[in-house]
């Protein structure tokens, strides 16, 4: 592990969230009532045994450092390296992050030339590419292991999904020795249902030499557009693991609702002790197949309504009237419920009152 170096992509603005994301950092939303987004890639990488993520971050990053600094140091065998904000603490965080002095980033690519000194300086043999969007429990120790033994220059991760999402992704075509074939980065129109999951483990000098060759041409400044394509016609040797498990990409509002209700039911995609808790930990969380006025919900412990809830997550400090019916729905920290109302199918913000006055 020491011998791959781990970055972690934390810098999208998350257009497509919304409202979810208005004024708030992508990787900050919260999400199954116990965590943020970014949680579960740093849980992965700390149950995996790596004793460091980079994070690369940008957009709206003095947020995101402080609830990295709150939530995730004193792990033990394990740190969050804050590149050129590292060594900062919560007490100099607001004096401190000014005077540092960033350069413009204008891709995933981009971050990773920006950030070089951080990554290849350490000597590694590997780099390892995660998304801090991206909901899953995995352990990246296989995929390792998988990527030295082939003699890959890359290792990517990929999932079958349903042929109707295939567009939102990278397409990714494989031959039977699972060689990568084809790669095609949200496709107008989709030949196959195997997608590229963005977790990604480089030949640390390969990818030094293609960031190098594609920052002297015009170029998006992007990975998957532009650096596994290069990589690809180059005619080096590219690999892809399975992911079995589940794996989601939240990108759009609608995904993120059907994620969090899909935790719920017979099948759950995830359970409920599977998932970091980092959102409120002194808050328990219950997940309540039937019990008096709930039904499949996971529901805070602060939650004493007598209201009806069907299919939903309550988040701690929640507050719903007595006669109200809440059902598939998400309600996030804070959230207030009017007497008599009907909340359905809708994501109820921090703080929001429903319905408005």
């Amino acid at each position: 592990m020491n011998r791959t170096r781990t970055v972690l992509l934390a810098g999208g603005l998350g257009k497509r969230m919304r409202h979810l994301g208005h004024a708030r950092l992508k990787p900050l939303i919260p999400f199954g009532g116990v965590c943020h987004l970014i949680d579960f890639s740093l849980n992965n990488a700390y149950r995996s045994g790596i004793p460091e993520v980079l994070l690369l971050s940008h957009y709206s990053e003095l947020k995101l450092i402080r609830y990295l600094l709150s939530a995730w140091s004193g792990k033990p065998g394990f740190r969050v390296h804050l590149g050129p904000y590292d060594g900062l603490t919560l007490a100099d965080l607001d004096a401190s992050y000014a005077s540092v002095a960033r350069p413009p980033e204008s891709g995933t690519a981009d971050a990773l030339i920006k950030n070089a000194r951080h990554i290849f300086d350490c000597g590694c043999s590997d780099v390892m590419v995660l998304h801090a969007d991206h909901v899953y429990n995995f352990d990246y120790g296989p995929m390792i292991d998988y990527h030295r033994a082939s003699g890959a220059a890359l290792t990517m991760g990929f999932q079958e999904i349903a042929p109707e999402f295939v567009h939102l992704f990278g397409m990714v075509e494989f031959d039977a020795q699972r060689r990568l074939r084809s790669f095609v980065e949200k496709p107008s129109h989709p030949v196959a249902n195997t997608i590229f999951s963005a977790v990604c483990i480089f030949r640390a000098e390969v990818l030094q030499h293609y960031l190098a060759v594609l920052s002297r041409t015009d170029w998006q400044h992007d990975i998957s557009r532009d650096v596994i394509p290069a990589m690809l016609r180059g005619g080096e040797i590219i690999m892809g693991f399975p992911f079995t498990d589940y794996w989601e990409d939240i990108g759009t509002v609608e995904r993120y609702h059907r994620a969090q209700l899909a935790l719920l039911g017979t099948a759950p995609t995830m359970r409920l002790e599977d998932m970091p808790v980092t959102l409120l930990p002194q808050y328990g969380r219950r997940y309540i197949r039937e019990e008096r006025n709930i039904a499949d919900a996971i529901v805070s412990e602060d939650c004493e309504s007598d209201a009806r809830i069907e299919t939903s997550i309550v988040y701690p400090r929640v507050e719903i009237a007595a006669d109200a019916i809440v059902r598939n729905s998400v309600l996030l920290t804070g959230a207030k419920v009017r007497p008599g109302a009907v909340v359905e199918n809708t994501i109820l913000l921090e703080d929001q009152v429903f319905p408005r006055a």
